[in-house]
């Protein structure tokens, strides 16, 4: 298991004029379930690379149990399009005997498509894949960019509920990145609010809703409701309360 410690001082592209991450900070236990929520272009998708090691141009700590096992699903599959879905997962389990294959298939509802090549695929079996792929390795961090992107809402939410299920045998230490806020809700147990870029946390929310929550829920959709009539342009990167007319964001206590 793993716990995540992040302390970013500044993150900036080679060429730009300002700063992607500035000020960062939080940290997961082992076994947290953790959704960042903010505007696009805050730098979500930076920080998930720098925590994977995919980006080492920064200032500032990531601090990870080494040799932890990392898993990450993407916004896209990003499945080899010239290769069958069980070639796919054997290139991070090359060990994958036909029994463990097919079980791992049939867990996630892909039992007759272990030699279908993935444009053959919706695209909702093409996250299901994409999945799989992840927690084959038994993750111990498990990293989420907005993985359900794009989907209607019964393929997502049928999504949620393999994501869920896939984490209850190895319980890994989980960020998801998410612009849906109902998403987070249903998901995880705590939720980042964070700023327009450069991004920093500008509230930590504890999700207190009883699990098993789905995206419709009445309490989801109340949670959803009190956070957006307390902060209003929260979505936007901003906290504000009703009639507040400050554009500068708040930070978390």
């Amino acid at each position: 298991m793993s716990r995540l410690k992040v302390a970013l001082t500044q993150k900036r592209y080679a060429g730009a004029g300002a700063d992607v991450l500035t000020g960062l900070q939080f940290e997961l236990k082992t076994g947290d379930f953790v959704a960042i929520v903010g505007p696009s272009g805050a730098g979500k998708t930076t920080l998930l690379k720098i925590i994977a090691g995919l980006d080492s141009s920064y200032e500032g700590q990531v601090e990870l149990t080494p040799g932890c096992r990392i898993g990450f699903v993407f916004q896209e599959p990003r499945l080899l399009p010239w290769l069958t879905v069980a070639d796919n997962l054997r290139l991070v389990k090359p060990d994958l005997d036909e029994t463990a294959l097919r079980e791992a298939l049939q867990r996630v509802g892909l039992a007759a498509n272990a030699d279908s090549f993935p444009l053959r695929l919706s695209g909702g079996m093409q996250r299901r894949v994409s999945l799989l792929r992840a927690f084959l390795i038994k993750p111990e961090l498990l990293l989420l960019d907005e993985p359900f992107i794009s989907l209607d809402a019964p393929t997502a939410e049928s999504l949620y509920q393999l994501l869920l299920e896939l984490r209850r045998d190895v319980h890994p230490t989980t960020l998801l990145v998410t612009h849906e806020l109902r998403e987070a809700l249903a998901l995880a147990d705590r939720i980042l609010f964070v700023s327009r870029s450069p991004a920093r946390v500008i509230l930590d929310y504890r999700v207190t809703l009883p699990r098993p929550r789905r995206r419709d829920d009445a309490s989801v959709m109340q949670a959803h409701a009190d956070l957006l009539n307390q902060h209003p342009e929260l979505l936007a990167g901003l906290r504000t309360a009703p009639g507040d007319s400050s554009s500068m964001p708040e930070l978390a206590p």
